[in-house]
């Protein structure tokens, strides 16, 4: 897996204080994507142990890990970002993630991930609906709390 960028301090993407990392390689190619740089599976730098064990240091003063990109559940990212987050999970059990994907939860719900997963924000960018909801690009992104304690689905 490839990486094109982590944020070790972010408030944008998702609640709290955040670790960020935007992962490369997308099929989906949205129109209108603010990241067309992370669709090519191989731009951006390696995502090697190093860079993990870096991550994953930067989350222990912060709320939790977020995972952008690109699509971290692009066929060649899904087994380093199950491996990721186990990680962060064995380390950090009390802390969250959130994942953003192009796919729609239908088509990725089996996937052995979703069981480390916090929050998940599905669905491709569609740039002619755009929205108000937090933390999604279009009104046809779907937010699914998949470990609160109240989980919520749409």
């Amino acid at each position: 897996m490839h990486y094109a960028r982590f944020y070790g301090c972010d408030l944008v993407n998702g609640e709290g204080i955040r670790v960020t990392l935007f992962v490369s390689g997308c099929l989906h190619a949205c129109e209108g994507c603010y990241n067309r740089a992370t669709w090519d599976r191989k731009s951006g730098q390696p995502f090697t142990p190093e860079v993990q064990a870096a991550l994953l240091d930067l989350c222990e003063r912060h709320d939790g890990l977020s995972l952008s990109g690109g699509d971290p559940l692009h066929p060649h990212n899904r087994e380093p970002i199950l491996a990721l987050c186990r990680a962060f999970k064995a380390r950090y059990p009390d802390k969250d993630i959130w994942l953003w994907t192009g796919y729609r939860y239908e088509e990725i719900r089996d996937l052995p991930v979703l069981a480390y997963l916090d929050v998940l924000i599905d669905g491709k960018y569609e740039q002619d609906q755009p929205s108000n909801q937090p933390w999604r690009g279009s009104d046809n992104q779907r937010l699914f709390r998949l470990h609160a304690k109240n989980a919520t689905c749409p």
